[in-house]
């Protein structure tokens, strides 16, 4: 039974959990973003003294080959009496064949986890509450119609029904994307040698999600989120996987993210600074008053 969840969210409510045997335990799955989904925990920790969880494609042994699910998505174990003190994580992936699921080996060590005055075990009950916002879907399971979550349509990217497409190297890609495309070949040229799909709707996919990269890396670091940035890097990794040659990505993605940092140093010097000159001068502004008062001169009285 698969159920359809609300506003994004799934709640997981384990019970008898400290009588669990099981090394791994799944939820029901659940419906968010046209893709079925599933929670894994592993109670007594997978090689570790934490509680894992895991967010998964509950389906994904159906799905075609080439399959993906791009996904922002967080894990939240409730402290049932406090929510103030509940443990949330949060992570951007990119789902496929090789890893259906993604999510958090040491989410909160045992001992926290069993300790009676905790607040996450409570009449041996644990609950645990998924958000999901699917961002990118390629591939569905057997039966279903194959579809494409698209990306927002950018400069680069050009993404959108209707458009006239090119082949550039063994890829379809639109009018608006040719001159990009050729761009990347001619200072990559062996960048997209490994991949082996044959499957023009996917290697298109491919290529959007390429562009949109490095439309995000062509930003000023300063205009970047870090939501932005986790994007970014899962792109990368997504890529990577399925075969292209993207070093040359991470060592742009890693100079951003190293900008951004700086820019962030940079502003809190200059805060600092700031400050500092405000206390300057008021301390000049002081002395000067302090100054006045002693030049003033005496009166007759004063003297007399």
């Amino acid at each position: 039974m698969v159920s359809e969840a609300d506003d994004n969210k799934f709640t997981w409510v384990i019970k008898d959990f400290s009588s669990l045997q099981s090394r791994k335990i799944y939820s029901d799955e659940f419906l968010i973003g046209g893709c079925k989904w599933c929670l894994i925990a592993y109670p007594k920790g997978s090689k570790v003294d934490s509680l894992s969880l895991y967010l998964g494609v509950a389906d994904h042994e159906s799905l075609p080959l080439g399959w993906t699910r791009n996904a922002k998505f967080s894990l939240k174990l409730v402290n049932q009496f406090s929510d103030k003190s509940s443990i949330l994580r949060e992570a951007t992936d990119w789902y496929n064949q090789k890893t259906p699921s993604f999510g958090f080996t040491k989410f909160l060590p045992l001992a926290k986890l069993h300790s009676k005055d905790g607040g996450f075990l409570v009449n041996n009950e644990l609950k645990i509450v998924a958000e999901v916002h699917v961002l990118q879907v390629i591939g569905e399971a057997e039966g279903s119609q194959e579809s494409v979550q698209p990306m927002k349509k950018t400069k680069m990217n050009g993404y959108g029904t209707g458009n006239k497409t090119v082949d550039v190297n063994g890829f379809q890609v639109s009018t608006s994307q040719v001159a990009y495309v050729r761009c990347v070949f001619e200072k990559h040229p062996d960048f997209a040698s490994k991949v082996r799909s044959n499957n023009q709707h996917l290697k298109s996919t491919y290529m959007n999600v390429l562009l949109e990269l490095i439309e995000t890396l062509c930003q000023l670091p300063e205009n970047l989120s870090d939501d932005d940035l986790s994007e970014a890097s899962a792109a990368v990794l997504y890529l990577s996987q399925v075969g292209f040659k993207v070093d040359w990505l991470e060592k742009k993605l890693e100079e951003v993210k190293e900008k951004k940092k700086k820019m962030y140093t940079g502003k809190a010097q200059l805060q600092r600074m700031e400050e500092e000159l405000q206390n300057l001068t008021k301390k000049c502004s002081d002395l000067e008053d302090l100054v006045k008062k002693q030049n003033v001169a005496l009166s007759f009285s004063d003297v007399v």
